[in-house]
């Protein structure tokens, strides 16, 4: 896409979620989903009409084609408010499901579970942490899936599994070869209708006091023998681990620019309220040398982030995830730490306000803290990336 098409749509974006979406937020902050998705899928059609739907998907998928990189630019413009991704059907998790069946699905698993999933008719989940083993080791769980017959047998217990509560469909991460030697190929990815007989949502998990429901959600679940047909198998046999780091390679592009674009907010919003308010007769916030110094700081954090997410972008479309290794890790704690920084900066910058739900810093504060935690913990990718880079020196 050449550069001028590509700035013509970023313009047509934004003006959708400024005049569309955002007049949303409060709503999809404080009321129930089953309030607000009418009005998000309202939305969504408007989007469609306007030739603007599934930007991430291929052309052959409905979508326009992009670049992980060009999509990246996208990302961030939807990541300015929380309802954002959803309204042009690109939200995760839906969205690595998408590039996941997209790149190992059958025929099949495309025309039944793919197809409806890039319509926006359906919603899905995606299954792998376990509240019994810690969720930065992926190849440590106990669900498992055994083969009887023309069909696999699951039995599991699965956390965090989001948007769970109304998705028509998880892919499961659950160990169907536990002889393999490497504990790398011992897991498998199938897809799992939620309406199987087995299938239980326990509960919606409260995620820093609030318990959403929805796609917004974060549910516990339990797999009780539930059978579904072998064919449901994703790929290879024991090539799960391989195929969730296919997954979560462009995924952290998407979110790492969504960051970026809530960082954008939450800076224009900060710069706004210092612009403004006064601390003294005829004496700005933005007058004192302390709020000088977090604006400047998170205008260089910000600009840094996404110079090094884009160029990771741009090496994963050109040489592949596996290529970009280092560069997956080092932009997942270092942007998720700046997103932080920018939210905890601004919240300061408001005080009271910032506290409130007034603005959307508050509830960001709350559900992006899991930004560290989620795709990897920090620690994990910089241990990782720390020693690929000293056997180099080796």
């Amino acid at each position: 896409m050449t550069t001028e098409i590509l700035s013509d749509l970023l313009v047509r974006v934004r003006q959708f979620v400024d005049e569309e979406v955002i007049p949303l937020e409060k709503l999809l902050i404080s009321r129930p989903w089953a309030e607000v998705e009418p009005l998000l899928n309202q939305k969504r059609e408007v989007v469609k009409d306007a030739g603007l739907w599934g930007l991430a998907l291929p052309v052959e998928y409905g979508g326009q084609g992009l670049t992980l990189a060009e999509f990246g630019r996208v990302s961030e413009v939807l990541g300015r408010t929380p309802g954002g991704h959803y309204a042009f059907g690109c939200q995760a998790p839906d969205m690595g499901n998408m590039e996941l069946l997209m790149h190992a699905g059958t025929a099949d698993q495309r025309e039944q579970f793919l197809l409806p999933l890039t319509r926006g008719e359906i919603r899905s989940c995606f299954a792998m942490t376990e509240p019994e083993h810690a969720g930065s080791n992926p190849t440590w769980m106990s669900a498992t899936a055994v083969r009887d017959g023309d069909e696999f047998v699951i039995n599991g217990h699965k956390w965090f599994t989001t948007a769970a509560d109304g998705a028509s469909f998880a892919i499961l991460m659950a160990v169907t070869k536990p002889e393999a030697s490497s504990r790398h190929q011992r897991a498998s990815q199938i897809i799992v209708p939620l309406d199987a007989p087995g299938f239980h949502l326990e509960r919606n998990i409260s995620v820093m006091g609030e318990a959403h429901g929805g796609w917004n959600s974060h549910a516990e679940v339990w797999f009780e023998n539930v059978r579904v047909p072998a064919e449901y198998l994703i790929g290879e046999d024991g090539n799960g681990f391989a195929l969730a780091q296919l997954r979560l390679g462009p995924g952290r592009i998407h979110h790492c620019m969504r960051w970026i674009g809530i960082c954008e907010r939450a800076f224009d919003i900060m710069c706004s309220r210092a612009a403004r308010r006064e601390v003294a007769p005829g004496r700005q916030l933005g007058a004192q040398g302390m709020v000088q110094a977090w604006i400047a700081e998170s205008r260089a954090a910000i600009n840094a982030s996404r110079l090094m997410v884009l160029d990771t972008a741009r090496k994963i479309d050109a040489e592949g995830v596996y290529a970009a290794r280092d560069e997956i890790s080092l932009i997942k704690f270092f942007v998720a730490d700046v997103l932080m920084q920018v939210l905890d900066r601004a919240l300061q910058t408001l005080g009271g306000l910032g506290m409130s739900d007034d603005t959307p810093i508050a509830f960001w504060y709350r559900h992006e803290r899991a930004s560290r935690i989620y795709d990897g913990p920090d620690e994990v990718h910089k241990m990782s990336v720390a020693r690929r880079i000293l056997q180099r020196y080796q």
